[in-house]
């Protein structure tokens, strides 16, 4: 076993935990830094929003930084989200990141009603829209896919929160160096890491400093049979989406994940999560023992992300203690 590596100056934990409700995870949160934790960062789906755990966690743990990963570019019209992004970065001063992404399909249309239109554009125009607002100017603009006029932020954050960006390919990791404050990557394995960093570091150009954040799905067990069927039913959930499948294809996954493909397409779910091999799950879902969970995570780390974040998967025991013991294998200890 080598040796592990100095931890990062920050690292992060996904929030808040699933079969927990949000009230009942105050004295978790305020647990973590004594853990090395220095981060909690949000997600978005069909759970809680981005923006309401986060409020919490200001006032529970007042030295964590938190942020968004992510807030979809859709589903808020740009003046929501500058108020809301302003709001929490002036209850959690200096503290406060804004992760934006285009999200999905199913996420954007089917279950939010708007239309998924030139996610790439949408992003990008997002972007120059908020740095404009953070100024607290009027902002009027004709922007690609949407218009705003007379716009001004009424409150405006002694501390602008950086603007990050979720980016898969190389058309949105280069948007992200150009003119995001970082990136947030997701879904990649280590060696991965360094493929993506390419093309962000490409485009922020040299000696950039800009974070590199990235979601890492962690199963902290020994059961190796159940951390894999586990990720087995993920990847097929998540790899199907036509982003993450060209994404997966770009990373030179196509051979291996072409079963999953073509049997999802025919409507046989069972067959394509059965199909996803051992190497891809061990690939893109952290799982083993402490120990080794915690290497894996080094290994990001050491191919260029500044803030590993993971996010706890079920294990196969339940009650407070496996949580506690979940948590601590995640830890940078």
């Amino acid at each position: 076993m080598t040796e592990t590596p100095p931890s990062p100056s920050r690292w992060g934990l996904t929030f808040p935990l699933d079969g927990i409700p949000l009230g009942a995870q105050r004295a978790l949160v305020e647990s973590l830094p004594d853990l090395g934790f220095t981060d909690l960062w949000s997600m978005e789906t069909a759970g809680a929003d981005a923006f309401t755990p986060l409020a919490l966690a200001s006032v529970w743990a007042p030295t964590l930084n938190l942020g968004t990963a992510i807030v979809p570019v859709h589903t808020r019209g740009p003046a929501l989200l500058a108020m809301q992004a302003a709001a929490l970065a002036e209850a959690a001063p200096g503290r406060f990141s804004l992760g934006l992404g285009s999200s999905s399909p199913v996420i954007v249309q089917d279950w939010n009603a708007v239309p998924f239109e030139q996610p790439f554009q949408r992003s990008r125009d997002v972007l120059r829209f908020l740095r404009a607002a953070f100024t607290g100017q009027p902002v009027t603009e004709e922007y690609d896919t949407f218009a705003v006029r007379r716009f001004r932020l009424d409150r405006v954050p002694a501390h602008v929160p950086p603007v990050l960006l979720a980016a898969l390919r190389s058309g949105m990791l280069r948007l992200a160096g150009r003119e995001a404050d970082g990136v947030i990557l997701n879904w990649l394995s280590p060696d991965d890491v360094r493929t993506a960093r390419a093309e962000f570091d490409a485009a922020a150009g040299p000696d950039h400093g800009k974070d590199v954040v990235a979601r890492i799905f962690v199963c902290p067990t020994e059961d190796a049979d159940y951390a894999r069927a586990l990720g087995r039913r993920l990847i097929a959930a998540y790899l199907t989406v036509p982003a993450y499948a060209e994404f997966h294809r770009w990373l030179g996954r196509g051979d291996a994940l072409k079963p999953l493909w073509e049997n999802w397409a025919a409507g046989d779910r069972k067959a394509a999560a059965a199909s996803v091999p051992d190497a891809v799950v061990d690939d893109l879902i952290v799982h083993g023992p402490a120990g080794r969970v915690r290497e894996r995570l080094h290994e990001y780390v050491a191919n260029g992300v500044t803030v590993p974040v993971p996010a706890l998967l079920p294990v196969p025991e339940q009650g407070a203690q496996a949580l506690a013991s979940a948590i601590k294998a995640v830890s940078p200890a």
